[in-house]
């Protein structure tokens, strides 16, 4: 699958990005380039692989929790611009 100048350009609009011309040239190429690795990993014969979600086997290792020192509340929000009953206080953020 080939990607196109224009589709980088929308794509770039879309996020609101100002790109120039070599900006545009280097990412039409490199996500060319990504989707023809793709469509190489879409023709490998996958029927006789086991489905997981990683690629090697991974045991959970539980262990208890331990209660060790930390820093002082004073000293965390030493370089705080603001803070108030021990914590940061920051801009809001969603309405």
């Amino acid at each position: 699958m080939k990607i196109t100048k224009e589709e980088v350009v929308h794509v770039a609009k879309l996020a609101r990005l100002n790109l120039d011309e070599d900006a545009i040239a280097l990412y039409t190429k490199q996500l060319g380039d990504i989707l023809t690795y793709m469509e190489a990993l879409n023709r490998v014969d996958t029927e006789d692989v086991r489905p997981t979600s990683h690629a090697i086997f991974i045991n959970n290792a539980f262990r208890e929790d331990e209660v060790k020192p930390s820093m002082p509340v004073e000293r965390a929000l030493a370089n705080a611009p603001e803070s108030e009953d021990g914590g940061f206080i920051v801009p809001k953020v969603i309405g």
